[in-house]
């Protein structure tokens, strides 16, 4: 529930506006990403349409069919008596989904890679690593750039204060905040670049 609570909208489009002219100007990458946060933090077969829809027209192999038990077991969720705990899981499980669709960041760091442009491709790394939702994901793709950026090791190592500090937290307002303001600065700390 914490977790979910901290999942705030990055970029503060709804997703009945994603046919909206603001929307369609936005890159293809943070149409992407507005359309798999819009998903995650409201599960509904209008949201996944969206998302289907996109993918046909960005040409991305997602398997759409397969998020549908999720909806289902949302509505479930909601009549049983441990519905906290069962969304909690429930929220991972969905977290490890939406990081299958990579975000389109990791695709244009491999081309300044193979260009040898070594800032732009930590930047667009540590986009996409902005962009991913699952512990298991986050850390993974830290661990992959720590090869050409060690501060990434650092960030994994301060994330994974950031997981114990999440796992261990109360639920009231005053804990909840706290646990924004570390996460936020963890973000903040994992898109200010330190090469060299």
């Amino acid at each position: 529930m914490m977790f979910l609570l901290l999942r705030i909208l990055r970029l503060k489009i709804r997703a009945n506006s994603s046919r909206s002219e603001a929307f369609k100007r936005l890159p293809h990458k943070d149409q992407l990403a507005v359309l798999k946060e819009c998903l995650l933090n409201n599960p509904s077969e209008a949201n996944l349409r969206n998302l289907a829809e996109f993918a046909g027209r960005a040409s991305l192999k997602i398997d759409i069919d397969s998020y549908r038990p999720f909806l289902k077991s949302q509505l479930e969720i909601f009549k049983g008596k441990n519905a906290i705990a069962e969304d909690n899981d429930l929220y991972m499980k969905e977290c490890e989904w939406m990081d299958k669709i990579i975000p389109l960041e990791f695709e244009e760091a491999k081309q300044f890679k193979s260009e040898n442009e070594t800032q732009k491709y930590v930047e667009r790394s540590l986009e996409g690593i902005a962009r991913l939702y699952s512990d298991k994901a986050i850390l993974s793709a830290l661990s992959e750039l720590a090869q050409d950026y060690p501060h990434a090791s650092k960030l994994a190592e301060s994330y994974k204060h950031l997981m114990q500090a999440r796992d261990e937290s109360g639920a009231d307002d005053k804990s909840l905040e706290a646990l924004r303001k570390q996460k936020e600065a963890w973000e903040n700390d994992l898109l200010n670049v330190r090469l060299g």
